[in-house]
């Protein structure tokens, strides 16, 4: 059973190794959320999270309408590598890079059903940024930048953010341990603010408030 922090990360490499194992073949499809989230104890969001992670790495691969097959047996070493050993200040850089587009996109391209994604996510962020643990104000935080990404409907952002995700996310552990202040739980304002521009349908304001929020958060681990 899967116990530690992140769940999703630990999810995501104990179904790496069981396919390294050969328990599903080249091609195949694994068994549904359900099934995988009682085999490892965890629940189907986290399974979804795992998912997006080896499809990031080129292992998985989400057919709609068909499932999740095996593509590969073994992650990409090399861009795995490369974030490994990225510092805080290159991760938020290539978050720039990744986000500011996806929300210029976003302000053109979201529909309905994205916007009652942000909502919620952003529900979500603000109550996990009052009271719960460091890893799961994390995943709430990153769901919403995930909101972002998936709203501007370009499966290549998508794909990069995926791929970007588990060192994004060690990134901010880390930037909260060095924030004493607690600064990066009390910037709802600046998230609720690229929610407004993407819903106004305003691509280079949604594209400046997440520059502004993503160089705002640079500045403050330099």
């Amino acid at each position: 059973m899967i116990r530690r922090h992140p769940l999703a990360e630990q999810a995501a490499e104990e179904l790496l190794r069981r396919i390294g194992d050969g328990e599903w073949a080249l091609g195949q499809k694994l068994p549904g959320e359900t099934t995988l989230a009682a085999q490892l104890g965890v629940g189907r969001s986290t399974i979804r999270e795992a998912v997006r992670e080896l499809a990031g790495r080129r292992v998985l691969e989400s057919r709609q309408g068909a499932g999740v097959f095996v593509i590969a047996q073994q992650a990409a070493e090399e861009w795995d590598q490369v974030l490994r050993r990225a510092g805080i200040t290159d991760v938020l850089e290539g978050r720039l890079a990744i986000e500011s587009e996806a929300a210029r996109l976003a302000a053109s391209r979201r529909t309905p059903a994205d916007l009652k994604n942000f909502r919620r996510t952003l529900a979500d962020r603000e109550k996990a940024s009052a009271s719960e643990p460091d890893d799961r104000y994390v995943e709430a935080d990153l769901a919403f930048h995930r909101a972002v990404v998936t709203a501007a409907h370009n499966a290549v952002l998508s794909e990069l953010f995926d791929s970007f995700q588990p060192r994004v996310r060690r990134a901010m552990i880390d930037m909260l341990r060095l924030d004493d202040e607690h600064r990066h739980r009390h910037d709802q304002t600046a998230h609720q603010a690229i929610a407004d521009a993407i819903r106004d349908r305003d691509p280079e304001l949604a594209a400046a408030k997440t520059r502004d929020h993503l160089s705002a958060v640079r500045s403050s681990v330099n």
